[in-house]
């Protein structure tokens, strides 16, 4: 069946719907559903924070009566078991006749068979409707699934002379209060946030999300925050004091060191694992901890570092995305540059694809995509 312009704007609905979720459902995708009967929509979901429903069954509770009625869902309903029952049964169950999906799942668990489930009990499917907009909701878990490691994003801020830090490494504030704010959003869509043992010990940095900072509505704030993002810190020598902010009990930490280095009789409190890695070429290996994130079923990495750890990420390839605050200010020649990128020659320069540029109080925000 064709779809109709009708479709479009119930999937467009759906995708506004799971756009709400992008804070809370880690790690699973955040999906949204809409459901109609003879062209009025009876009810609409979200994905709810993990072990919670997902957005079908939101959906569903929401109608109360579902029969004879169209599903409109960003992401192909589940068919395994999780942490909740699969949500093509529930569909089946309550007597759904139509089921419109933007995406099929890339998670290996799925995989189609959802949609192929509904399919052999003879409801109507269709699969693929605003595929492209439904990539761009949930870039992270597509990321993960298809190669096996989320979405690594580096946040950065800097001088209109592409300064980040005095030579003494002072760098608070160079941005203003709505890039700020502007980051605390990052924070709270990410599942990690990585950062280097420099900018730990130079900001005392706690690197969590702070509702009160999020400028949203109250509920949508508590939202955000109730789930803290696991804070990665590289810290090879372990030399990070026990007292500094980013072990708190306010979020997990991670604490990566070199295996050549004794670890200690017990980390800094009970919100703090340690993890031994290899040393690679420029410090700590990060692929290793790409994967091990992976493992631990991150699809959002923020890194939040100096540019030494930037840097070395752009090198390697991982980095996915740059994310670059610039203010309306001077730090000189001395202060310390953007990342560490020891480029001799024009044809060694990284070429970037702007794919946003946009105003965040009285600075700029400026989206990039290495390699492009």
């Amino acid at each position: 069946m064709t779809e109709t312009s009708f479709d479009r704007r119930m999937m467009s609905r759906a995708l506004q719907l799971a756009r709400r979720g992008r804070y809370s459902a880690m790690p699973n995708p955040h999906v949204g559903c809409v459901l109609v009967r003879d062209g009025h929509v009876i009810g609409e979901g979200f994905t709810q924070p993990a072990g919670g429903n997902h957005a079908e069954i939101e959906a569903l509770r929401a109608a109360g009566d579902a029969r004879g009625a169209t599903a409109y869902v960003t992401l192909e309903p589940c068919s395994h078991h999780g942490k909740t029952g699969p949500c093509a049964d529930a569909l089946l169950a309550a007597g759904v006749s139509r089921v419109v999906a933007a995406l099929e799942d890339p998670n290996p668990q799925v995989a189609g068979s959802g949609l192929e489930r509904l399919r052999a009990a003879g409801v109507e499917v269709s699969c693929g409707l605003l595929a492209a907009e439904a990539e761009q909701v949930i870039p992270g878990f597509i990321a993960r699934m298809r190669r096996g490691r989320g979405r690594v994003r580096a946040k950065l801020a800097m001088s209109l002379d592409g300064r980040t830090a005095m030579a003494s490494g002072e760098s608070q504030w160079i941005t203003g209060a709505a890039a700020r704010q502007d980051v605390q959003r990052l924070r709270a869509m990410s599942c990690a946030i990585v950062t280097g043992a420099g900018t730990a010990l130079a900001d005392d940095c706690a690197l969590t999300v702070r509702a009160a900072e999020l400028g949203m509505d109250p509920v949508d704030a508590a939202r955000a925050s109730a789930r803290q993002p696991l804070r990665v810190v590289l810290d090879s020598h372990l030399q990070l004091p026990a007292a500094a902010h980013i072990f708190s009990a306010d979020a997990p930490t991670l604490w990566c060191h070199s295996m050549d280095t004794a670890p200690p009789a017990a980390p800094p409190g009970a919100s703090t694992e340690l993890l031994a890695l290899e040393r690679g070429a420029t410090g700590l290996d990060l692929q290793a901890l790409l994967v091990e994130l992976n493992r631990r079923q991150c699809n959002e990495i923020l890194v939040e570092s100096g540019p030494r750890l930037a840097g070395a990420l752009l090198q390697l390839g991982l980095l996915d995305e740059l994310i670059v605050y610039m203010a309306a200010t001077l730090m000189g020649s001395s202060a310390r540059p953007l990342l560490e990128l020891p480029l001799a020659h024009m044809a060694d320069k990284v070429p970037l694809t702007f794919s946003d540029v946009r105003r965040i109080g009285a600075d700029w925000r400026f989206t990039a995509i290495p390699g492009r």
